[in-house]
């Protein structure tokens, strides 16, 4: 249903991104930690946003997602460490509790003034001009609800219409907060499209692996031990990875295991292979690693590209075959390669 919702919607909405100039520096996070009465949320957090991040942060209820994101944007401080926001840097945020701030919308004011009060005008990336009354029209409200008092609108369509003021102030950074639970399927249909045009950084915080598949390429995961971890991919990919990593765990026990028992008898002055596996990484391996994380995510763009290909092309069998076949083997040295990264990521953390 959401897929042929999202086809239906895509065939009459056409978004330019407004565009807002964004500097090599982003957000920059460095060392930061955040605890409530007692707990630790998250700590030893570093990270450096770039122009074209897109990423999915993720973890259970109560982890500190909403408060990660308050910290980035500066509405509240951070136990220890810093946050470096750009001077160019202009935050968009649609955070879950939209409702607040439409129980207090003036409900006898119009639609179109609502908007108007952010940008009367937005100049899209090519430099196209845009008008509140044309973004509206593409979100989907028509001319004559445009002149209609808010109090009018259903509660799907307030959401839809607080969603579209934030992108008219054309943020180069763009921040939503559980989008899912606010939106309709009709209104994600819009934002995907809108999202896939943006010239910016976007943070997604969600719990819906259908929408992250289609809108971020890393996964920071905030974790039972308190440590934000970064995985290449999108929440598909990092599910894959985490079946793996655990795999790889309890192999790594079932080994350790008899190793142990034995190692009582052997003098305590040798290291046990258990030492060995937790030894820092060299230099050496931390390149390696760095390098991974980077091939990992073009692999599974070029992955993508295939996948769209033999889509397209279904018709041509020959086509179709040589894809597969190429597919194959990209699937087979991704799965290599994140072997390899989750090996090197246990030691790293």
């Amino acid at each position: 249903m959401q897929d042929r919702e999202f086809k239906q919607t895509q065939e009459k909405v056409d978004i330019d991104t407004p565009g807002r100039r964004i500097g090599k520096k982003v957000i920059e996070l460095e060392n930061i930690a955040k605890s409530y009465d007692g707990h630790t949320l998250f700590k030893d957090f570093s990270y450096e946003f770039t122009p074209r991040d897109r990423l999915g942060i993720i973890g259970a209820n109560g982890a500190g997602k909403s408060t990660l994101m308050n910290i980035i944007t500066g509405r509240i401080e951070p136990d220890q460490g810093k946050v470096d926001i750009g001077k160019t840097i202009h935050i968009g945020y649609f955070d879950q509790h939209s409702d607040n701030i439409l129980a207090a919308l003036d409900e006898n004011q119009r639609v179109i003034e609502y908007i108007k009060e952010v940008a009367e005008v937005v100049t899209t990336a090519d430099g196209t001009k845009i008008t509140a009354s044309q973004m509206l029209e593409k979100f989907l409200f028509p001319p004559d609800q445009q002149y209609a008092p808010i109090h009018k609108l259903s509660g799907g369509e307030k959401r839809r219409l607080f969603l579209l003021q934030v992108l008219m102030d054309a943020p180069n950074v763009l921040i939503l907060d559980e989008p899912t639970n606010d939106l309709d399927v009709q209104t994600l249909a819009i934002l995907e499209d809108y999202l896939e045009n943006f010239n910016g950084c976007v943070i997604v915080v969600s719990h819906d692996r259908y929408f992250l598949d289609r809108t971020v390429d890393f996964i920071l995961a905030i974790e039972p031990d308190a440590q934000v971890r970064l995985y290449p991919g999108n929440y598909s990919v990092y599910l894959e990875h985490k079946k793996k990593a655990d795999k790889l765990i309890k192999q790594e026990q079932a080994v350790a295991k008899p190793q142990e028992s034995k190692s009582k008898n052997i003098s305590s002055s040798k290291s046990s292979p258990q030492d060995k596996a937790t030894k820092p990484l060299s230099n050496f391996e931390k390149r390696e690693y760095q390098k991974l994380e980077a091939q990992i995510a073009q692999l599974e763009i070029d992955k993508q590209k295939l996948e769209n290909s033999l889509a397209n092309n279904c018709s041509d069998f020959n086509l179709v075959q040589e894809l597969s076949a190429q597919l194959a083997s990209l699937n087979e040295e991704i799965d290599r390669h994140t072997e390899r990264w989750m090996v090197l990521a246990e030691r790293e953390m």
